[in-house]
């Protein structure tokens, strides 16, 4: 029985041994394989330093340029642009507040006087300026306010902002163009646009109405009712959801 249980106790310790020896053998070969993979790599970048140092040049010429750029060229672009943005909306503020001869002083909003560039200077001069981008804005509703569709959606069209309300703004006015000039079809796509950009509290309800009623006049009732419901559910409070009940059903029932 010791025999036994001497030979059983050997017999333990030689598995032990053993897996002992396979788990250094496996750390071995994993340390193996790392040190062969950090030789071939060492021997590819000695192998191809040229090519990437030339790489790394090439990128810390182009960072370096655009920092160069953006200093030198692009913040002086800025502010001379805003400062000639200044003019033409001083033109376009008091063809705001007034009811007369409001389309000559979009006119000298538009095309500047005295040597001094107008919104359309601004934009061909520095377009690509946040002033020459708020230009085209001025211009859109510049045009839109003269009765020139085309000329108004195409500058609105160019425009675009990070703001909250700037860019829905943008496409709602391009849907009144569109409205204005009886394209009731393209006006409701805008409209609906509108509704959809930054969604908020102050300009989506205005425009999911204009949406609802476009949708309305051209047939899409369904549509109609889908816009009028998302506005009382989500705007409850909104002054566009006083009566909603009634648009939702009469949109429900127009094809009735």
């Amino acid at each position: 029985m010791a025999t036994y249980k001497k030979k059983d106790k050997i017999a333990k310790q030689l598995q032990k041994d053993q897996a002992k020896i396979n788990a250094e053998s496996t750390t071995k070969e994993v340390f193996e394989g790392l040190d062969s993979g950090a030789s071939r790599a060492e021997e590819w970048i000695l192998k191809n330093q040229k090519a990437i140092l030339v790489v790394i040049g090439v990128v810390l010429v182009a960072v370096l340029a655009y920092m160069a750029y953006m200093r030198y060229v692009q913040e002086p672009n800025e502010l001379k642009a805003a400062n000639e943005l200044a003019y033409p909306k001083s033109y376009f503020e008091q063809a705001q507040a007034n009811t007369v001869a409001t389309d000559s002083l979009y006119t000298l909003a538009l095309e500047g006087a005295d040597g001094k560039f107008g919104f359309l200077g601004v934009i061909e001069e520095y377009g690509s300026t946040k002033a020459g981008n708020l230009a085209k804005y001025y211009a859109g509703i510049s045009y839109l306010k003269m009765g020139d569709l085309k000329k108004a959606i195409e500058y609105f069209d160019g425009f675009s902002s990070d703001d909250l309300m700037l860019d829905a703004e943008a496409k709602a006015n391009i849907g009144d163009a569109f409205a204005d000039n009886n394209q009731l079809d393209e006006a409701f796509e805008y409209y609906e646009k509108a509704a959809n950009d930054k969604p908020n509290n102050f300009t989506t309800p205005i425009y999911l109405n204009k949406a609802a009623e476009a949708a309305y006049n051209i047939g899409k009732y369904n549509k109609s009712v889908d816009l009028f419901t998302r506005l009382k559910n989500e705007y409850p409070q909104s002054e566009f959801s006083k009566d909603i009940d009634g648009k939702i059903n009469r949109s429900k029932y127009a094809d009735k």
